[in-house]
């Protein structure tokens, strides 16, 4: 798989996308409050996101202690997330990247032209803006949420 993503060290472009709840969540609106840790995902209600989503629920009120926000992103439609929340029980904000289909997906250099979704990747964010960590896999490899923990030990 070619190297994607934007590199640590870059300004993360900031957005306005749609949530599973019927909101609309800015990414500046973070800014000076909390570090932020964007988890792009290719689709809902496949088995690897499912299997991830599920092991990274049992992660946010340690995340949230910690001052980090967690927002998953994927281009499916903010209907599909919403019932892919409440299917799986997952207490993390997801947000549509559905139109224009993988805008930010695009921005953030993870969206796979030839498939037509996003890579797995995450960037954690500082309260400044700045990427400080990035991690990139594959549609098919799932992320260990103790790789989160890691990254975010930096942070202090």
């Amino acid at each position: 798989m070619p190297a994607l993503g934007l590199p640590v060290g870059t300004t993360a472009p900031d957005f306005l996308l749609a949530d599973h709840r019927g909101g609309k969540v800015q990414l500046s609106s973070f800014r000076g409050k909390s570090a932020v840790l964007l988890v792009f995902f290719p689709y809902a209600f496949t088995n690897v996101c499912s299997s991830e989503f599920t092991a990274l629920s049992a992660h946010v009120k340690k995340l949230h202690l910690r001052g980090v926000e967690i927002l998953g992103i994927s281009c499916d439609s903010p209907y599909a997330l919403a019932e892919f929340a409440l299917r799986n029980e997952i207490g993390i904000d997801l947000l549509s990247d559905h139109w224009p289909h993988g805008n930010v997906c695009r921005e953030y250099e993870v969206f796979l032209e030839d498939k037509g979704f996003a890579m797995r990747a995450s960037f954690l964010i500082d309260q400044q803006g700045h990427i400080v960590w990035t991690l990139l896999q594959g549609p098919a490899e799932q992320r260990d949420p103790a790789a989160y923990d890691a990254a975010v030990d930096a942070l202090a």
